[in-house]
């Protein structure tokens, strides 16, 4: 059997999620992303930013139908949802009403986080469509302090964490190309008199994990950057291709909604292309001829099934 050695670095949308406290300027932040779409699930956020958003969901369904939207429709270059943890009440509003529970912390309350886990994961799965479609995703999320304990000499200590249920948190987390850590860098110096205190407040962000926080990135960034879009835009539109449009422009939209509907990512679509032979392996999206997609647009069908039978298996 023979095997096509390929090239592993390629431009793709990002998933990025930032945290960090109230106030630091999150929302801003994401607004500088590529032809940023707003889902603003706590109605105030966006209200102080020029930028464009889809209706103010009033309920987890239509959270979920805007997602589904933007996968087919692909309104802009980049999605952010504002913010993760009005989201995550959205869902538990949702299965509260649902299930006629008065509250997600109240009786059985481990079957239903893992109810919510549930919900936030297909929340995640819609986003990675988005991503399928051609577009970046950034989640804005709250942050909060929690005591961490460590069975060890170093005892207790405050560790700054995502403002979600622990399943949820670190579903999102993992989820995420870049986790993206805010916070006011404060020095402390003493005075003439010994005394100490607090100053700065500068704004940063981190890139990498320490033990008072988690943050991530797949860009070689620093482990610390001014809180400013300036100081990723290089590496990242890199990262995602200078030139990116919606979709890319390689796949048909026809081609692409029954991609979504099937459940299929752009992997999967260019798999049915190589080994069922309409293609030569590795042939780039872009350089498809139109009458191979005219014919996968026509037989959809037959594709998934060739998809279930001879590919996944």
């Amino acid at each position: 059997m023979q095997f096509q050695i390929e090239n592993t670095r390629r431009a793709k949308p990002l998933k990025v999620v930032i945290y960090g406290p109230e106030g630091i300027g999150k929302t801003t932040f994401a607004s500088q992303f590529p032809n940023p779409i707003f889902i603003d699930t706590d109605n105030e956020g966006t209200s102080f930013i020029d930028a464009k958003k889809l209706p103010d969901p009033t309920d987890w369904s239509m959270l979920m139908q805007e997602v589904q939207f933007t996968a087919v429709n692909r309104p802009g270059k980049t999605l952010v949802l504002d913010t993760a943890d009005w989201a995550e009440t959205l869902a538990k509003q949702y299965l509260m009403n649902k299930n006629h529970w008065k509250a997600i912390d109240s009786a059985n309350y481990g079957a239903k986080y893992v109810a919510l886990a549930d919900e936030i994961e297909k929340l995640l799965q819609a986003l990675n469509q988005v991503v399928t479609a051609g577009m970046n995703v950034v989640i804005t999320a709250h942050a909060q302090l929690k005591k961490q304990e460590l069975p060890d000499e170093i005892g207790a200590f405050d560790r700054w964490e995502l403002k979600l249920e622990r399943r949820d948190s670190a579903m999102i987390k993992e989820w995420a190309d870049l986790l993206l850590f805010a916070d006011y860098k404060t020095t402390v110096v003493t005075d003439s008199n010994n005394h100490a205190k607090a100053q700065g407040g500068e704004r940063v962000m981190y890139t990498t994990h320490k033990p008072t926080w988690d943050a991530k990135n797949r860009l070689g960034l620093a482990d610390q950057l001014p809180f400013q879009y300036e100081a990723i835009r290089e590496p990242l539109e890199k990262a995602i291709g200078i030139n990116q449009e919606p979709g890319n422009g390689e796949v048909p939209e026809a081609v692409l909604i029954k991609m979504i509907d099937s459940q299929l990512q752009l992997q999967d679509l260019a798999n049915i292309l190589y080994q069922g032979d309409f293609v030569v392996n590795g042939t780039p999206m872009s350089q498809v001829p139109q009458n191979v997609w005219n014919y996968i647009n026509e037989h959809w069908q037959d594709a998934v099934n060739f998809y279930n039978t001879k590919i996944k298996k």
